[in-house]
């Protein structure tokens, strides 16, 4: 599937001039993410709470 057109692609802030890092973005219910280097390539969507147990197991 191609990236969708959310509102707004965030980024880490500790991302570096490389690019090299995974953008992500609110989208209705759930959670959008991408490869900062490829916008335009597949996306990956997950339910808002499935991402925020990922982060608070990380």
């Amino acid at each position: 599937m191609s990236a969708p057109a959310p509102t707004r692609w965030r980024k880490s802030t500790h991302s570096d001039a490389s690019n090299v890092c995974v953008e992500i973005a609110h989208m209705g219910s759930s959670v959008v993410l991408r490869d900062s280097k490829n916008p335009t390539g597949p996306a990956l969507i997950v339910p808002f709470a499935f991402f925020v147990n990922l982060l608070r197991a990380v």
